[in-house]
């Protein structure tokens, strides 16, 4: 069954007690995802692409009406150690947060971790002039 003909009321937490055993195609890259492999009994986003759809208001509510592609823009640590994927929707802006899959692709996670650094917001020669203006002494030499 698609994820988007799922329409049903669930009562509040139903998703924490029954696992979500659905194959579905991703919106994004069109490859079919199976709940297998993900090392959860919940499988919430494409472990090729990293995207998700919008389904969701609170996590397994399936409450949402926008339908839209969420998509991967950043990774976090949680407290415990565990990586978690930041979704934003294409369509509304709404952001969740998603743990990590056991079957996600190391190489698309890494990239979304180092993108910050790979574009950083301002020009990296201008770090000895910042540190300067900021108090520092401008010494960047270990």
């Amino acid at each position: 069954m698609n994820r988007e003909h799922k329409k049903k009321t669930l009562e509040k937490g139903y998703y924490k007690t029954h696992p979500c055993n659905d194959t579905f195609i991703c919106k994004f890259c069109g490859k079919p995802v199976v709940p297998t492999g993900a090392g959860s009994d919940h499988r919430n986003h494409c472990p090729y692409c990293l995207s998700s759809q919008h389904l969701d208001n609170e996590p397994g509510d399936r409450s949402a009406d926008c339908g839209g592609i969420m998509e991967a823009v950043s990774v976090w640590v949680r407290k415990n150690g565990e990586w978690a994927i930041i979704h934003r929707c294409k369509i509304c802006g709404a952001l969740s947060s998603n743990r990590i899959a056991a079957d996600d692709n190391p190489m698309k996670l890494m990239s979304i971790a180092m993108k910050p650094l790979a574009t950083s917001p301002f020009p990296l020669e201008k770090i000895e002039e910042m540190t300067i203006a900021m108090g520092g002494d401008g010494d960047l030499k270990w």
